[in-house]
């Protein structure tokens, strides 16, 4: 029976592998096996180099993609020998299904599975670069989307009454925010009693607060847990959880994150000004000038 860690876990996320320097690569040759290649010869004198040549033609280095390195594999009577191998990328990866044999069943998931990962990672890119500001609007939009399916796991569970579902957020922010309920981190920020904590935190502090609510609605969901108590329980400790992974990796706490001077509404009235302005014609383009 599989374990019900891995048991949905993608065979291309399984070989997924990270080097000393936090970069994740795969292996050509675990690559080739998953595809359903039994012979790396042909993987290797065909496919690499048509990729390889997709590269090229897309303006990317190959050699930034597709890194020979040398792996030690089995020989006769327990004894290893040096083989060669290709350290790949994300992207040689997407680049090596796209030019697999599409005869063989599991080529058409490796499509799909990199092309929709190479996207979200571009995504991801193009959101990092953006300024604090605009990345402050994205996720509240987003926390806006999240609180309210975590409301609608949470009613499932049996967190009907409005003061039912106060509590169940003040067991979420306790955990995240080392025992603080929302009034606390409101009185941390020093807001005014009709602004809301969420309009007031930073692009970091938002993102943690979208994973507290992502993981405890799928966790409510996918274990069926019932009865407030229960409820409030599990969105304390996802919250924990969270507190424990940014501990770890020696980030800020989010209640020592600084609260932003502008609010999430004085932002889209900026907004909005931009866009006004950008949409007025302008008089010195007028034809006859």
């Amino acid at each position: 029976m599989p374990d019900n860690n891995t048991a949905h876990i993608s065979p291309f996320d399984a070989i997924r592998k990270v080097d000393e320097e936090g970069r994740e690569y795969w292996s050509a040759r675990e690559l080739s096996k998953i595809l359903g290649y039994n012979r790396w010869e042909n993987f290797n004198q065909y496919t690499i180099p048509k990729a390889q040549k997709a590269c090229e033609q897309s303006g990317q280095a190959v050699a930034d993609h597709f890194r020979a390195s040398t792996k030690m594999i089995k020989a006769g009577k327990g004894a290893q020998r040096p083989t060669g191998d290709f350290k790949l990328s994300r992207y040689a990866c997407y680049l090596l299904v796209q030019n697999a044999d599409p005869a063989k069943p599991i080529v058409a998931l490796g499509q799909t599975y990199f092309a929709v990962q190479t996207r979200r990672q571009e995504l991801s890119d193009q959101l990092a670069r953006l300024p604090e500001d605009e990345k402050r609007l994205i996720h509240r939009s987003e926390m806006a989307i999240f609180n309210q399916q975590l409301a609608e796991a949470a009613k499932n569970a049996g967190v009907i009454q409005p003061q039912d579902f106060a509590t169940f957020q003040d067991h979420g922010y306790m955990g995240l925010y080392g025992g603080l309920r929302e009034n606390d981190i409101h009185a941390r920020k020093q807001l005014n009693s009709k602004d809301k904590i969420l309009d007031y935190m930073s692009s970091e502090e938002l993102a943690s607060n979208i994973f507290r609510a992502a993981q405890t609605d799928a966790k409510l969901r996918r274990e069926h847990i019932h009865g407030k108590q229960a409820a409030n329980q599990t969105h304390y400790h996802v919250g924990q959880k969270v507190r424990q992974t940014i501990e770890e990796l020696g980030g800020t706490m989010p209640e020592n994150l600084p609260t932003p001077e502008k609010s999430i509404q004085q932002l889209q009235r900026e907004q909005q000004k931009r866009i006004e302005r950008q949409q007025q014609p302008s008089l010195f383009d007028e034809k006859g000038e």
